[in-house]
């Protein structure tokens, strides 16, 4: 068997297209109608595009998180820096 413990990390593959693209195929397929029709097209072109960048979809999520956020990333928000007190 070629059944191995690394393979557990591999997306799951629903025939050429990644498996959550499936959801969206699933919906047109539930509610036939045009725009739900139009929706499962976009997800299945954005997820073959996030595969030719070579991306998961959770790792496409975790690079716009990173993108979004900045470079600069302040170990405290500016609402929970404490203020200089004078008790004098």
């Amino acid at each position: 068997m070629d059944i191995h413990w690394r393979n557990t990390q591999k997306p799951a593959r629903f025939f050429m297209f990644d498996a959550r693209a499936f959801f969206a195929i699933l919906l047109c397929l539930v509610h036939a109608r045009l725009w739900t029709f139009t929706i499962a097209l976009m997800v299945i072109v954005v997820f073959g595009a996030l595969e030719r960048r070579g991306l998961t979809f959770s790792a496409a999520l975790r690079a716009f998180r990173s993108w979004a956020v900045g470079a600069k990333r302040p170990a405290n928000s500016r609402r929970a820096r404490r203020r200089w007190t004078d008790y004098s």
